[in-house]
């Protein structure tokens, strides 16, 4: 074993493993393309607290997840660290510092070898591979040279969103503001150049994210060839969970949602433990982190292995307005142009399918209840959190959701039976954008109402 790898070793507490695929010469290649895209100094704040330690009466041992701006510039899945880019910097060492908290061998004891500041800085540098190594406790003394050098605009960045106030970064930010105040400096975001370089996926990632599609069907195909044996909805989501965790790093892209009948009609439906009803639907929306990436999937079955006829119809209205969608998404274009076809194509399918052969619907939003797509990347909602990057041009590498639903209350007569349910449908598929369209990667997870039918049927 060489001295890097039994050095991420030691360190298991703060290197995701895909740091073990990865080398130093690919954050200082994404630090470097960021750097040329800055003209005055910036910072990225890592997060503040480890899980658990914000209140004193929780004690949680859970692993820790970076911010994920930090960690695609660093690989450092630790807390207490800071990030400085200053593209005017004189000496090249000086143009990106990494800034650690100081070395805490008692605080080891209990959770681990953690990066920390000391009188011998080799192994972070070789860990890192960063030239500058700082104390999380000197930054602000960093900061305060680099407002007072003659050459810096009056005006510096920090990564935040600007419409969030209550994240980490968001309280850094007003932390970073109020300090440039006292030289007269502005604070800028480095939100929209940062996204701009991690939108595009590399070779790397879309391998990872590949990875996590073959984890995510795999999952979903177990679950279903045991399917009659979930009594409820927590059964089906502790298998799921675990099918899942099993074939990935140990993390899930975001809690399983698991909703059955009218409960598939509560978009982040989270109480999971009721019955699973014949006649009903349920609604599984899941995915898996692998690396730094994610996979995001929706599909909607039924809880006796059939579609009823209303079910069916509607099923059917969902699905192919994602298959509408995949054939539109091409570059050039933008999440809100996309948007607007799909719904659209549902509440007409809904008058003619439905309402014009004498049934009712009433649905529980007006035509839109949520974006058709969302980006995916380093975070399973990739983007701005409020805007989702409508706006955004999609280009080649990036990886955008196709998730269209139908939630609310329907009925209808059909070959002489009447039909009334509460339905909440959605069926979501990830999309890789190519240079002339997109590529389905989950197209080989079961979504067709005769093959999940025909694999639920041999259970």
């Amino acid at each position: 074993m060489n001295v890097s790898k039994k050095l991420l070793l030691d360190h298991s507490e703060v290197f995701i493993s895909s740091f073990f695929e990865k080398t130093q010469e690919v954050y200082k290649k994404r630090r470097s393309s960021l750097l040329a895209k800055l003209d005055s100094f910036c910072v990225f704040s890592g997060v503040d607290t480890e899980p658990g330690m914000e209140e004193a009466f929780t004690s949680v041992w859970t692993r820790f997840v970076q911010d994920p701006s930090f960690l695609f510039l660093t690989g450092v899945n630790q807390a207490e660290c800071f990030l400085l880019l200053d593209p005017l910097a004189l000496v090249e060492e000086e143009r990106e510092i990494l800034f650690v908290p100081l070395k805490d061998p008692a605080k080891e004891f209990w959770v681990g070898k953690r990066l920390g500041y000391t009188d011998d800085l080799s192994e972070i540098k070789a860990l890192t591979g960063f030239a500058s190594i700082a104390p999380s406790t000197a930054l602000w003394d960093k900061l305060e040279t680099l407002a007072l050098r003659d050459d810096s605009p009056p005006y510096a960045y920090a990564f935040f969103f600007e419409e969030l106030n209550s994240d980490h970064n968001a309280r850094f930010a007003l932390e970073m503001e109020a300090f440039l105040q006292k030289y007269k400096m502005e604070l800028r975001s480095a939100s929209d150049l940062h996204l701009d370089l991690r939108l595009v996926l590399d070779d790397d990632r879309v391998a990872l994210v590949k990875k996590a599609q073959e984890a995510s069907g795999g999952a979903f195909k177990s679950i279903l060839s045991r399917w009659h044996a979930f009594k409820n909805e927590r059964d089906l989501a502790l298998a799921l969970d675990f099918e899942l965790q099993s074939r990935g790093d140990g993390d899930l892209a975001f809690p399983t949602i698991v909703a059955s009948g009218k409960n598939a009609c509560c978009l982040h439906y989270s109480k999971k433990d009721e019955p699973l009803l014949n006649g009903d639907l349920v609604l599984l929306d899941f995915g898996v982190r692998i690396g730094t990436q994610h996979s995001d999937i929706s599909r909607t079955v039924p809880v006796n292995g059939s579609f009823d006829p209303l079910q069916k119809l509607l099923y059917n209205i969902v699905l192919e307005a994602q298959k509408l969608h995949e054939r539109h998404v091409r570059p050039g274009l933008t999440l809100r142009e996309l948007d607007q076809k799909v719904w659209v194509f549902i509440q007409e399918a809904l008058e003619t399918q439905l309402f014009a052969k004498g049934g009712f619907f009433k649905l529980l939003y007006e035509q839109r209840p949520h974006g058709v797509s969302h980006f995916i990347g380093e975070q399973v909602h990739e983007g701005s959190p409020k805007s989702r990057s409508l706006d955004k041009v999609l280009a080649p590498g990036m990886m955008i959701s196709n998730e269209p639903g139908l939630y609310g209350h329907f009925k209808i007569n059909l070959e002489g039976t009447h039909f009334e349910q509460w339905l909440g449908i959605r069926i979501e598929d990830d999309l890789l954008i190519t240079e002339n369209g997109c590529e389905n990667l989950s197209k080989s997870i079961p979504k067709e109402i005769e093959e999940l039918e025909a694999l639920l049927a041999r259970v």
